[in-house]
């Protein structure tokens, strides 16, 4: 720890870098910055920084206002969009994200960072590194103000001489600059929507690479003049974006998921896994997908998981097992498809994890895989096979997640209860709003 201290101090000095921004997130997920000037580093390094909790969705109260940000050095980068280089350029700004603690020095429990360290805590006790690799999905618009494409492409277009290929080419150039290597980048399948995959990592540097890559993608959009969104399901008709994520438990560097012996290169602990998955995911789906806009992607036609079963190679199933490489059997995993970009991943990993984990820990068996196109098959057939279904809206998915044990221990109390009381709010707000949809469709015949 002290060498990369020192790393910090040197290359804040070295680099005349002349704001370190303190990132950190809201219980929603929303990145929040404060900045400070080269003079507090060390200080903020060694005793953390004061602040108003009070002020932040799900942290403290107004009596108990006064916490602790303090850095995580492992995490310090300098923002190229905001680095010096050309004459009269700004000097270069640096980040770290934070950890959040109590005015004593204990973690904050309302702290998403925290959340997720907890989580993996109770996987390092077992003896597993959690990893996870997420595709990332989202949409390009002229601006804010309505959902205009930039373009008509579909699936992998070659899209070579237009403004959306330079804005992927430019954020991927800006991620591996921050030490975030991507794996794929394409145009997806609605106008204007593109997929760049993030390659492996432990999930909590994952996680922080997840808020990195939305405000990078972000910040390239509007140097370039245009807008990028994670909303779920901007265009109604179009498909949405999601966040299908690949998940897989090591045990130092062996695969756990990993058996060359099983047909399907499966372990028991993938087993396990995939059916703790299967088993609690309508109690996790609050977290995974937390807007009201999430559900709308939710649906049958769109290729987003609706049902809830697992598979091999197919892509209507809430659980793939992708079929490795040729001799890269070692490289096993899971596909978990429902998630969307909207989320906070802090706490969508720790929920991934611990119903997984307790999978594991109850030796859950897993059920038949999927053979069939589950969208083809009548209601009667999937309940035949055991086949469930995701909620159907944000209402019912906050519905189940408030009787689940396994959400509320992943979550802890503190983030729990916020959650399930905003996103009630949110419900609520949503319910009370007259659409244009019913404008269209009543004002005229009624």
């Amino acid at each position: 720890m002290q060498q990369q201290l020192d790393y910090v101090l040197r290359t804040v000095e070295e680099r005349g870098v002349r704001l370190v921004r303190m990132w950190f997130t809201d219980v929603l997920g929303q990145l929040k910055s404060f900045a400070i000037t080269p003079a507090e580093l060390e200080n903020a390094l060694e005793e953390g920084m004061t602040f108003d909790g009070s002020a932040i969705e799900g942290y403290s109260r107004i009596q108990e206002s006064d916490m602790l940000a303090v850095p995580d050095p492992n995490t310090f980068e300098i923002l190229p969009w905001r680095s010096g280089g050309d004459e009269g350029a700004a000097a270069p700004v640096a980040r770290m994200y934070c950890d959040i603690h109590h005015l004593s020095g204990e973690p904050f429990e309302g702290d998403p960072r925290q959340v997720l360290r907890r989580n993996l805590e109770r996987a390092r006790e077992k003896g597993f590194t959690f990893y996870a690799s997420p595709e990332m999905e989202f949409f390009y618009f002229a601006s804010s103000d309505a959902p205009e494409p930039l373009d008509r492409a579909g699936y992998f277009d070659l899209t070579e001489m237009d403004l959306a290929s330079d804005l992927r080419r430019q954020t991927i150039l800006t991620l591996e600059a921050m030490g975030i290597p991507c794996e794929y980048s394409h145009h997806e399948i609605a106008p204007s929507q593109h997929e760049i995959d993030l390659r492996h990592t432990d999930a909590l540097t994952m996680a922080d690479n997840i808020m990195t890559f939305r405000i990078v993608v972000k910040e390239v959009a509007r140097n370039l003049g245009v807008y990028a969104t994670f909303m779920p399901k901007p265009i109604a008709g179009a498909f949405g974006s999601g966040m299908h994520t690949h998940l897989s438990l090591f045990e130092g560097d062996v695969n756990a998921f990993h058996d060359a012996g099983d047909p399907n290169g499966l372990s028991k602990v993938a087993k396990h896994f995939i059916a703790g998955l299967l088993h609690h995911t309508r109690e996790l789906t609050a977290v995974t997908n937390q807007t009201v806009n999430s559900y709308k992607r939710l649906i049958e036609g769109y290729e987003a998981p609706v049902h809830i079963c697992w598979a091999r190679n197919n892509s209507s199933a809430l659980v793939r097992v992708p079929v490795p490489k040729r001799g890269k059997e070692s490289s096993t995993r899971v596909e978990f498809r429902s998630p969307d970009p909207a989320c906070n991943p802090y706490l969508a990993f720790s929920v991934m994890l611990a119903a997984g984990l307790r999978g594991i820990e109850e030796g859950y068996e897993l059920p038949p895989a999927a053979t069939n196109n589950i969208y083809e098959m009548t209601d009667d057939e999937r309940a035949v096979e055991g086949i469930g279904r995701l909620p159907g809206s944000l209402a019912e998915a906050i519905d189940v997640m408030e009787g689940s044990d396994l959400v509320a221990e992943a979550l802890g109390e503190h983030v729990f209860e916020y959650f399930v009381r905003n996103k009630r709010r949110e419900w609520a707000e949503y319910t009370a709003q007259v659409t244009p949809w019913e404008v269209d469709r009543y004002l005229g015949s009624l």
